[in-house]
């Protein structure tokens, strides 16, 4: 009775272990299968924001350059889509530009975090996070200015941050003033110094926020991520 029985089990046990080596087989397989190609791995990322706070709105542009910072602006081959915050964006070109990726937005409307994705045909997804705080004066100038300290509140800014600070009047007998300078707690006094290098009259004040960090893919850098932001006004100095 004992050996009839394990007989008839037998078949049992073979299917058991049949199937056994399929499922370590099968996932033998998918651990050892090959990684997806990177498609877009001879491109380099030039992503840009530029705003203008005299029109409210700001330029969002994406390009894809052949091999490196210097290269083409192409489509890449391989490229299925590119989105900011879920919404497509669709190329276009110029003979100067390139191919480029571009959209526009409302200043205020774009302001906090936001969302880059591009993915290729064969599903690998590139992510570019990134927050976007509105640059603004909130000093209300006069339209005449002494040659005196003249003190200067922003918005948007870091507590320790960078402006480009560019001054230019109606005289052709200097340059005028063109600088990177310091911002602390959103704070900056444009010195009496500064103003008494320029001409009496017409002066065009323009302030731009210059924000760039680099593109990684782990620890590799494939491209680099820009904003500027850019104020201005206009004043007439005097004594």
């Amino acid at each position: 009775m004992m050996n009839f029985v394990s007989f008839n089990r037998l078949p049992f046990f073979r299917i058991s272990i049949f199937c056994l080596l399929i499922i370590f087989g099968a996932c033998k397989s998918k651990k050892q299968a090959a990684p997806k190609e990177d498609l877009l791995r001879n491109i380099y990322f030039d992503y840009n924001i530029s705003a203008d706070a005299d029109y409210d709105k700001l330029t969002l542009k994406l390009k894809f350059l052949e091999d490196d910072d210097m290269g083409d602006a192409i489509q890449p081959e391989g490229l299925q889509s590119v989105k900011l915050d879920n919404e497509m964006l669709q190329p276009d070109s110029t003979k100067m530009n390139g191919v480029y990726y571009e959209v526009q937005k409302p200043i205020n409307d774009f302001a906090g975090n936001h969302r880059i994705e591009v993915e290729t045909v064969n599903g690998q997804t590139y992510t570019e996070t990134f927050e976007f705080a509105p640059f603004t004066l909130t000093t209300a100038l006069p339209e005449t200015i002494k040659k005196e300290d003249l003190p200067l509140d922003f918005s948007g800014l870091e507590k320790k941050d960078m402006i480009r600070l560019v001054l230019t009047d109606t005289s052709f007998s200097h340059n005028g003033i063109n600088r990177m300078d310091s911002v602390s707690d959103n704070h900056y006094i444009l010195s009496k110094a500064d103003l008494q290098k320029l001409s009496n009259g017409p002066v065009i004040m323009e302030i731009a926020r210059e924000y760039k960090r680099p593109i990684k893919k782990g620890d590799e850098s494939i491209g680099v991520f820009r904003i500027d932001c850019t104020l201005r006004r206009s004043f007439n100095l005097v004594e």
